[in-house]
């Protein structure tokens, strides 16, 4: 009988969520690094289909300079096919089942501690705000990791929008809960739990005034796929992946922490900072190294994802609080 030795930083498949289904990641990564992804013709139609509706004409934006990569962006395919969204399923291919997604009408909410909340089409608040391309490093706590071309706005530009007032001291932030369409959102009889939609995360006001921190509207020079998020999610580099909250639809300024979707289900796990740090693992898995998605290389995990020159100093004194929790 073979006997495979896993490395030490490799993560079991499947172990990022005791739900997630991580189907045949090694075949999936090995085939793209020999070859051109290869679709079928429902596939290419599938990831060349813009969101409907959400400002299409602005896209492609110009490209930030400021921002750029010490690697090659990840190609187009395996970032539009290889996607957690538990709110359509725990395998990674959800791209067909997000279609469903209906993104007309689409309203987004700013509340809170705000000088004066409103509720907005999504395509307005776009309008109003300045759009362009970052490259950004991504890195999934799963120990997979891509390059990616965002479009969007900076998160600052929204805050200046939302007018917060000085007593606020978070940015709660909150996905779409629609379980007629997503089938994730829905109770299922003999689990011992649901899980508590509609997801929700969190940013101190310091984070979210970051320059780094951004709303990403669109990828590739298009409007953002539903299955990566459309028609609004938060981008945070320097953060493991599922801080980047998809299909936003409210932004409400609070005094209070609030508790995140995956602090609440695994709170041993995943906790609220969840900055990228090589040097504490997962208690399943080391973050020492990751995989770049579509060509399985492996790369050093670097602190904060390399961005520690922008973020760094929004963690001074916080060294009782572990980084990655």
């Amino acid at each position: 009988m073979l006997t495979r030795v896993r490395r030490s930083w490799e993560m079991r498949e499947g172990a990022a969520t005791d739900e997630a289904v991580y189907l045949r990641r090694r075949a999936f990564m090995t085939g793209v690094a020999a070859a051109p992804l290869v679709l079928s013709g429902a596939g290419r139609a599938l990831l060349a289909a813009s969101p409907e509706g959400v400002a299409g004409e602005l896209y492609p934006a110009a490209r930030n300079p400021a921002w750029t990569l010490d690697r090659p962006l990840t190609a187009e395919g395996p970032v539009t096919s290889f996607n957690n969204f538990y709110e359509f399923g725990g395998s990674k291919r959800i791209a067909a089942a997000a279609q469903a997604l209906k993104l007309e009408p689409w309203a987004v909410t700013i509340d809170g501690l705000v000088e004066k909340p409103v509720t907005l089409d999504v395509e307005d608040l776009i309008r109003k705000m300045p759009l362009e391309e970052r490259l950004y490093r991504h890195r999934c706590v799963e120990a997979w990791a891509m390059a990616v071309p965002w479009t969007g706005f900076p998160l600052k530009a929204l805050l200046d929008f939302a007018r917060p007032l000085g007593s606020a001291k978070y940015l709660r932030m909150e996905t779409f809960h629609d379980p007629e369409v997503a089938p994730g959102q829905r109770s299922v009889l003999g689990f011992l739990f649901d899980y508590p939609w509609p997801y929700v995360e969190g940013l101190t006001m310091a984070e979210a005034a970051n320059e780094l921190a951004f709303i990403g509207t669109g990828l590739y020079g298009k409007p953002m796929p539903k299955q990566n998020g459309a028609p609004l999610r938060l981008v945070t580099p320097w953060k493991y992946g599922f801080k980047s909250i998809k299909s936003l639809v409210r932004f409400s300024f609070t005094e209070e922490r609030p508790k995140g979707f995956w602090e609440i289900v695994q709170g041993s796990e995943y906790g609220f900072w969840a900055n990228v740090n090589p040097a504490v693992p997962h208690p399943r898995w080391s973050q020492a190294e990751e995989e770049m998605l579509g060509t399985g290389e492996r790369r050093p995990t670097q602190l904060f994802n390399g961005y520690g020159e922008q973020v760094a100093h929004l963690y001074e004194g916080l060294a009782d609080e572990p980084l990655y929790m």
